[in-house]
């Protein structure tokens, strides 16, 4: 089961999402899973979400009581550590973006040094 998210736009052209309670069922018949709407909540902006909580309360009662929590708290990753890559990506990006890959082929026609400057620009960072 997930939550469903709808989105429709208005004449005078704003959106509204309206939310739902769904669960895909296969159909045998096609070969593909078609989801079914268990539930509607409505309109995002005027949800009951005191109705939402106590509707996850009263599920909850029904786990066993060490697996409540973890049902509710969300995933069981950690974050252990992170390494420095972003500058290289965004190095790259800009790199293609402003157009200096077509420039520096362009000026190093015929010559074979053409990644040998990225890889020196790269290092620079």
């Amino acid at each position: 089961m997930y939550v469903r998210a709808t989105t429709r736009k208005n004449k005078d052209g704003s959106s509204v999402r309206y939310l739902q309670l769904a669960h895909n069922e296969w159909d045998a018949a096609t070969g593909t899973s078609r989801p079914q709407v268990l539930h509607s909540f409505g309109r995002e902006d005027r949800l009951d979400r005191a109705a939402i909580e106590r509707l996850v309360a009263s599920l909850t009662k029904l786990l066993d009581p060490a697996a409540a929590p973890r049902a509710t708290s969300g995933s069981e990753l950690t974050f252990l550590a992170s390494r420095p890559m972003g500058g290289a990506h965004a190095l790259d990006g800009l790199w293609h973006r402003i157009g200096i890959d077509t420039m520096m082929k362009q000026l190093l026609k015929g010559r074979r040094l053409g990644p040998v400057v990225k890889v020196l620009v790269t290092a620079i960072r």
